[in-house]
């Protein structure tokens, strides 16, 4: 466990509190419709904070990738910004985007200016949802790579620890406060004991469902009945890319003056891959439909070392045609 502290509930707001002057604080705020990143305007807002419960319903990537952007413009000075509340899926999501847009020789400079210019404070899960399936996947439910800080609440306390050099100097700038006390071996069992219990939770949920590898071997020797099967209720919205942490496709589009404006786009759209003279061969629906699961699942993997789908369940979830990939992948592996 890297570095580690302990700070009363009190005390962390006073931090949160005196960050709100210089810096846009986003978190999961309580409301009566869906849990949201959304900005933490003022004082009052700080006692909505929800704390290590599963995923927004939004992923994290609109943060970097809006959704129109003029890419011609001038990058300008953003006021820093801390996103607090994040989950490991949305963490490991953000690794995907890294090596797309980060790459070297071909950086996305407005990607590179969001990212240094933000906070990450990712926080542990201690429940699931009906479709999280991150650790069939491998990725456990709680922060490891990506997050700058990692936060778990513990009763009227806060559990802290560091996870770059970014974190580090967050630390460092509050010590002098007296708010921060190291955590000692009966809090790392406690944050341990609820880390088991939730990757228990899901290990048992998900049992049936193959993972990540075993995923695109599937999708490979697969033929078109089952995707034709599950693509019967598909209406091509576009929905599950929107949603998902990890795909990015976009359009460029040439406006007067040599701008060009960027639009993410979605693989299920029809005519998405239509060329000269009107070819395409994504025409038909269930051909699109498996061709989704092909980029995520042997395509991806070819090409990056992060994985491309996280596990978040947030696709089923959006999807108006009530498909569930989880269970087309079970009936695949059964």
């Amino acid at each position: 466990m890297p570095d580690s502290f302990l700070i009363s509930d009190q005390n962390w707001d006073r931090i949160l509190k005196e960050l709100l002057i210089e810096n846009e604080l986003f978190a999961p705020l309580a409301s009566d419709e869906a849990l949201e990143y959304q900005l933490v305007g003022n004082e009052q807002d700080l006692s909505r904070i929800v704390y290590n419960h599963p995923k927004p319903t939004s992923p994290l990537k609109t943060f970097f990738l809006p959704v129109k952007e003029n890419v011609t413009r001038d990058i300008g000075k953003e006021k820093p910004r801390i996103i607090l509340g994040i989950p490991s899926c949305d963490l490991a999501g953000l690794g995907l985007l890294d090596e797309i847009y980060l790459q070297e020789p071909l950086v996305d400079p407005y990607y590179r200016a969001r990212r240094e210019n933000t906070l990450l404070i990712g926080t542990d899960c201690h429940s699931i949802q009906e479709h999280c399936h991150c650790t069939s996947y491998g990725i456990r439910p709680f922060p490891g790579a990506h997050a700058d800080l990692g936060l778990v609440r513990l009763g009227d306390r806060y559990f802290l620890y560091t996870g770059s050099e970014k974190g580090e100097q967050f630390i460092h700038r509050h010590r002098d406060t007296g708010y921060f006390s190291p955590a000692g071996e009966e809090d790392l069992r406690q944050v341990e004991a609820l880390r088991e219990e939730t990757t228990r939770l899901l290990q048992e949920k998900n049992a049936a469902l193959p993972d990540y590898e075993q995923t695109g071997a599937l999708i490979r020797q697969s033929d078109e009945t089952i995707w034709k099967k599950y693509a019967t209720t598909c209406v091509s919205c576009g929905a599950c890319a929107a949603i998902c942490p990890t795909c990015t496709c976009f359009l460029l589009v040439d406006r007067p003056g040599f701008e060009k404006v960027r639009n993410l786009d979605a693989c299920q759209y029809p005519a998405f891959e239509r060329v000269a003279a009107g070819e395409d061969p994504l025409a038909e629906r269930h051909v699109r439909f498996r061709n989704r699961y092909l980029c995520k699942y042997v395509w991806k993997p070819s090409g990056f070392g992060s994985i491309a789908c996280t596990g978040c369940g947030r696709c089923i979830e959006a999807c108006i045609g009530k498909i569930n990939k989880n269970q087309l992948f079970v009936e695949l592996s059964s």
